[in-house]
């Protein structure tokens, strides 16, 4: 069974609608954005029929930067970097998705997360070798790791209208149009539909 780390932003919106998995997680890890990408996740599942599983593990004092709303930490490589984030939350979904009868947890990993360690196609073959070499046999996959965020959405044909729901600010509830999410996302749409 395939489950998805869906954090309601594009590239796993896109992931959902592509893949079509059994099981949704979302993570609340304190990250500022919590409320809107938990909301986001909950009605892509919903519109896609998949379950959702939401897990409650805030801990927003480990945080760093534009996520936590404080000051990058001295070794971020991006203002939004959170130390070991995609290694903790591939921990914490992996508990769950192990109770879920999952066997596959997909990562809505893309070419352009590069700019930190943990985004590297090499993160993602140790960390399924780790996981999956574990009990529950867990898999570990980033199908999109080679693809922009433009490719994965002409890939997977998600309609507009479901990528509009996508929430990819990293400072709050709202979109604040300030942050490198906020621009990603206005990039992303003016490249694939020619307008902002």
């Amino acid at each position: 069974m395939k489950g998805l780390l869906l954090s309601g932003g594009m590239d796993s919106i896109a992931l959902a609608w592509w893949l079509r998995p059994e099981q949704a997680i979302t993570v609340d890890y304190g990250q500022l954005a919590a409320i809107a990408e938990t909301r986001t996740s909950r009605q892509v599942c919903e519109e896609l029929g998949i379950g959702h599983t939401v897990i409650d593990a805030r801990c927003p004092e480990l945080g760093s930067g534009d996520m936590a709303g404080g000051a990058p930490h001295q070794l971020a490589p991006v203002p939004e970097w959170w130390p070991f984030r995609n290694q903790l939350l591939a921990t914490l979904a992996g508990m769950k998705a192990v109770q879920l009868g999952v066997t596959e947890l997909i990562f809505g990993a893309v070419r352009g997360d590069g700019s930190h360690a943990d985004g590297l196609p090499r993160f993602f073959e140790d960390l399924n070798r780790l996981m999956s070499g574990q009990e529950g046999g867990l898999n570990v996959t980033a199908p999109a790791i080679g693809m922009s965020t433009e490719e994965l959405i002409l890939k997977s044909k998600v309609p507009r209208s479901v990528l509009a729901w996508a929430h990819s600010c990293h400072t709050g509830e709202l979109a604040c149009g300030d942050c490198r999410g906020c621009y990603k996302n206005a990039e992303v749409i003016a490249n694939v539909y020619g307008d902002l």
